[in-house]
């Protein structure tokens, strides 16, 4: 796996239908644009490298090292190494948290990573105990996330968040969209919303996100129905109506531009039988 501490990470995990869920990914890491959410995330490179970007800053990530992204810190991803290159991919509610709930929602790391000489085993072993814990074992995932927290957050310097967040239109669309790409938007209407212009809007997206309004919002889509096909055993009929898409044509087209294959064989390849 590319590093002296590691742990075996499974492909991914069950997790509850409810808001209080966890979500595990272990995949090929990618591109994404700008966006955030209100879960802590935790990202754990496994193969190659990956680059973090939070603000105009780029933080490195080789295999073995750790990275905490807190609620509601606009972020994006990009991958410049060639060959393979693999991370966990966790996203935790607040609310399995625990006592460190506060602190991840008040303040933000300086630095999100953590070399991989300061990552112990007791987070490998939190890490590989989250990967295997069933959509009945709530309780269970919310120990091994607060072991993660007690042990990565001392390797941290914290700061408060920057209040200024709520009212940079960025913000404002990346929070919408993450919230709401699931309904019927368009670049006007999201616009409407925001109270600006949809020519300010498209400015925004070609220049900060670079990439249009309608690929950001696939891409959103997209995302989620991934999630889905990896780790639920929804229809693609369901997961595609639920992900935004208008008919299973669209989102089959636009899977398939993404991803170079169709949403089946990508369920099939993540999530092979006996899993």
């Amino acid at each position: 796996m590319g590093q002296e501490k590691g742990v075996d990470i499974g492909v991914h995990l069950q997790y509850q239908e409810t808001k209080e869920r966890i979500i595990f990914r272990h995949g090929d890491s990618r591109h994404m644009p700008p966006h955030l959410h209100d879960s802590l995330e935790v990202i754990y490179v496994t193969d190659g490298t990956l680059e973090v970007g939070i603000g105009t800053e780029l933080y490195h990530m080789d295999a073995g090292d750790i990275a905490l992204i807190f609620p509601d810190v606009m972020h994006h991803f990009r991958v410049f190494s060639e060959g393979e290159n693999y991370a966990c991919y966790i996203q935790i509610p607040p609310a399995a948290c625990g006592a460190f709930v506060e602190k991840i929602q008040k303040y933000s790391p300086q630095n999100p990573v953590i070399d991989r000489a300061a990552v112990g085993e007791e987070v490998c072993a939190a890490l590989k105990g989250l990967s295997g814990v069933s959509q009945e074992e709530f309780v269970l995932a919310q120990a091994y996330v607060q072991i993660l927290l007690a042990k990565c957050l001392p390797e941290m310097e914290l700061r408060l968040k920057e209040c200024s967040g709520n009212d940079d239109i960025v913000y404002q669309a990346a929070a919408y969209i993450a919230a709401n790409f699931r309904e019927s938007l368009s670049l006007a209407s999201v616009a409407s919303e925001l109270g600006v212009s949809k020519y300010v809007l498209s400015r925004i997206f070609s220049g900060i996100f670079c990439c249009n309004f309608n690929r950001y919002l696939n891409d959103a889509r997209l995302n989620y129905a991934c999630i889905c096909l990896e780790n639920t055993n929804r229809t693609i009929t369901e997961i595609c109506l639920e992900s935004g898409f208008e008919s299973q044509r669209t989102f089959n087209r636009a899977f398939k531009e993404q991803y170079r294959m169709t949403p089946r064989e990508y369920r099939k390849a993540k999530c092979p039988p006996g899993m």
